[in-house]
């Protein structure tokens, strides 16, 4: 009888088309990141200005000067460089990196607000030998086009900011910067119109620490403004970190950083623009109808004010706000709703019958807060949870006859929004 073995034989060893499959997948994978660190990642971060003029990052202003001399003189003695294209980013790199204070904001935060020149510069000059280009290609602002009106914060200010009790709005700019000097004008209005709700102030990217405080980091720990400068930051009460700044990322326009303060830092509602065919539906339809309506008729389109949606938060419970472009081919229609012959006016509509309160022309903020507090009350008093105790209609509270009165009667006019209900609160109202 054949002796059976205790023990099973070895598996076979794997074949070689096994062992080539097994490692397929991680060899190609290798192989492809080793060809994205080698050839996407560097293309896809050109040279520096330094590698544009064969000097090592970070050179001094006076290297960067004997580099240019170096290479204007071999185009002058061997024509090596013939190309414009070539000889416009080193004509380029030289004038950005001679000036201090682009040189500082390239070194420090890669800061380069004029690099469309020279794409400009290619199409003008195409077709051109280099001695007929005309220099200087960049453009420095003048000293006093930024506007220092605002406070100018220093590091050794910068702590006190922290433990202020009001909202701060920062600005980050550079005295070498275009784009600040166009946006100083626009800086004051906003500081103008937020002034009642947040201090103002200015960091000039010489500050660096501070500078370097605000800005945000890369992979590599570089600080960096993602959407260059100026770079706007709001600092809520309390706030000791970076981690409650508030970055401000949209259009750099008066408009859009007003809103934006206004709806996410101060958290004040939005007072929506109408047309003459939704304000029907979409404002009376959709507002409470114990409510008095503000409607705002604006010649320009602006949003409301800060100051004017603090009202609309304020009054919230008295108020529903709407605003109306005006135009001119309308006017007549206007004229007969509500007796409004131009803009910019304001009108009050109150119970359904009463004559609406209408006032023309600009007001100024302490004008239309009284305005609101003269208007904020129905014709008929409303009777809400916020008025009930004022009308003595409170079971809580005690009567507006006086503390010894104890018969108080409450004559309250209820129903739904109707015809009806208008000619019942037409007899109290008189009375009223």
């Amino acid at each position: 009888m054949p002796r059976v073995p205790t023990n099973p034989p070895p598996p076979p060893s794997p074949s070689m088309a096994s062992t080539i499959k097994a490692y397929a997948l991680p060899v190609i994978l290798f192989a492809a990141a080793m060809f994205y660190q080698l050839f996407v990642i560097p293309n896809a971060f050109p040279p520096s200005h330094y590698d544009v003029l064969q000097i090592d990052r970070y050179s001094s202003i006076d290297k960067v000067k004997e580099a240019y001399n170096n290479l204007e003189s071999k185009w002058n003695s061997d024509e090596e460089v013939s190309d414009v294209h070539e000889f416009l980013k080193i004509r380029y790199a030289y004038e950005l990196l001679t000036n201090p204070l682009w040189k500082r904001d390239y070194d420090l935060f890669g800061i380069d607000e004029q690099l469309h020149i020279i794409e400009d510069a290619n199409k003008r000059y195409a077709g051109k030998r280099i001695s007929q280009l005309d220099f200087p290609l960049l453009n420095a602002p003048f000293s006093e086009s930024i506007d220092h009106s605002t406070k100018v914060i220093s590091a050794s200010d910068f702590q006190s900011i922290f433990p202020d009790s009001k909202l701060w709005l920062i600005q980050l700019y550079s005295s070498g910067s275009n784009r600040c000097a166009e946006f100083s004008k626009s800086w004051n209005k906003i500081a103008s119109l937020l002034d009642a709700f947040a201090n103002t102030g200015m960091v000039e990217l010489g500050e660096k620490e501070v500078s370097i405080y605000f800005a945000d980091k890369r992979s590599t720990g570089k600080p960096f403004f993602r959407n260059g400068i100026p770079s706007l930051f709001a600092i809520p009460p309390g706030c000791r970190t970076a981690k409650c700044f508030r970055r401000f990322d949209g259009e750099l326009t008066i408009d859009k950083v007003t809103n934006w303060f206004a709806t996410t830092v101060l958290g004040f509602p939005q007072i929506n623009y109408y047309t003459k065919e939704s304000f029907v539906p979409n404002f009376f339809g959709k507002t409470s109808h114990h409510k008095v309506k503000v409607i705002l008729f604006s010649k320009t389109g602006e949003r409301a004010s800060p100051l004017m949606r603090q009202v609309a938060k304020d009054y919230w419970a008295y108020a529903s706000f709407a605003f109306i472009l005006w135009r001119e081919e309308e006017s007549s229609y206007w004229m007969g709703a509500f007796g409004v012959e131009s803009a910019p006016a304001i009108v009050f509509l109150k119970d359904p019958g009463v004559k609406p309160v209408v006032h023309h022309g600009s007001v100024n903020d302490s004008l239309f807060l009284s305005m609101m507090e003269n208007n904020k009350e129905q014709e008929l008093p409303q009777l809400r949870s916020e008025t009930s105790m004022e009308l003595g209609c409170d079971p809580r509270g005690y009567s507006r006859a006086g503390y010894d009165t104890t018969i108080w009667y409450c004559a309250i006019a209820l129903g739904r929004p109707s015809m009806e209900l208008n000619r019942l609160r037409e007899g109290p109202r008189n009375i009223v």
